[in-house]
């Protein structure tokens, strides 16, 4: 029925459109390039930086909408991989249809496009991981998960490309705020500071800690406030958050019957030549040889799975990421956007290191899956 329904709802021209599309050449951006060119708001950069987007953006949709419909194991015909191709399908048509770009008023219209373009993406990695979800509940049990290597793959591939999109359409639309914050050039800060993201981002995870198990370990950060880099702050949020998160849930749930006074969770963030690099250290009890290359799969965690809870799709099913096993797996893509790395060293009866390799060069182009 679903099926049916998203043929019905897009004209064959649209699908021929997409298939030629998805064969055209992708052009990667560096973070050097996006903030050079960021730095001078011009009316004229404005309408350069939109017409590049009308251009790019639709190649890159269609190179996932044309993946979408291609998936293994009948992933591709679960309802909620569904929807999310029918999302893809209504943007690239939104942008296909729009009028080529000439001047400061289309500008200004295609800006508010590809704003609720983003807004329609929003949800996009709970519901796949919802669809995933549908087809681990249908799927032969002889079929090992870490066998699903295409699935692995794809999501990759496909959580990379939505991360480029979401960077190109936020870039341009922050470029518009008339009062940007100093040092601030759409979603880069020229002068971010690894330590102080590090501090909000494991407040936030304490608060979450807290929130789940009435206390939370202490998070002691070792590194020089003062120094800083250019890099996208909400990235690095996202990525801290997720380690120390991570971090504190081992430590709790190891000391939780203790007597003993559970050890603090460490970061040390260190200032090289060619990298930052953040580590978080924790005494959780590590993880087992055996369970390691499990960790950066999609298909896998430790912590209970919210969408469990639901069998039908709905808005409520968008709301949590915590144990779809996604955090790990999406992080090491935010660090490898721009070329950076994120390992995991664990010690089985101790505890884990994380180390989030970020470049401080800026001039690595984007990966283009």
């Amino acid at each position: 029925m679903a099926v049916k329904k998203a043929c019905e709802s897009f004209s064959k021209s649209l699908i021929d459109e997409v298939q030629r599309w998805g064969c055209m050449k992708q052009t990667g951006v560096s973070l050097r390039y996006m903030m050079e060119f960021g730095s001078r708001p011009t009316r004229r950069n404005f309408i350069i930086s939109a017409q590049f987007l009308h251009k790019e953006l639709p190649i890159r949709i269609a190179r996932r909408a044309i993946e979408l419909e291609a998936l293994p194991y009948g992933l591709s015909e679960k309802p909620a991989v569904l929807k999310v191709r029918d999302w893809y399908l209504d943007s690239f048509r939104d942008l296909r249809s729009f009028p080529e770009i000439k001047d400061a008023n289309d500008e200004k219209e295609f800006t508010h496009m590809i704003k609720a373009i983003k807004v329609r993406h929003n949800n996009v990695v709970p519901m796949m991981a919802l669809g995933v979800q549908q087809l681990k509940k249908g799927i032969n049990p002889r079929i090992v998960y870490e066998d699903l290597d295409e699935i692995h793959q794809f999501l990759d591939r496909f959580y990379m490309s939505r991360i480029g999109i979401r960077m190109l359409i936020g870039q341009h639309v922050e470029l518009h705020n008339p009062n940007p914050p100093p040092h601030v050039v759409g979603y880069i800060h020229t002068k971010m500071s690894p330590v102080e993201v590090a501090r909000n981002a494991s407040e936030d995870a304490r608060s979450i800690c807290q929130r789940e198990y009435g206390s939370a370990p202490n998070v002691n950060i070792y590194g020089d406030p003062d120094f800083t880099f250019p890099y996208v702050p909400t990235h690095l949020h996202t990525m801290v958050f997720e380690l120390v998160k991570n971090s504190l849930r081992a430590v709790q749930e190891r000391y939780m019957d203790s007597d003993k006074v559970a050890p603090p969770v460490r970061i040390i963030v260190a200032d090289g030549i060619e990298d930052v690099t953040i580590k978080v250290s924790d005494e959780g009890g590590g993880i087992a040889r055996s369970g390691l290359p499990k960790i950066f799969t999609y298909l896998y965690s430790t912590a209970r799975n919210p969408l469990d809870e639901h069998s039908e799709i709905s808005e409520a099913d968008a709301v949590t990421m915590a144990g779809y096993g996604y955090g790990l797996p999406i992080s090491r893509l935010y660090a490898r956007y721009f070329g950076g790395d994120l390992q995991i060293i664990s010690m089985e009866g101790y505890g884990t290191d994380a180390y989030l390799h970020l470049s401080r060069l800026g001039d690595s182009q984007e990966p283009l899956p």
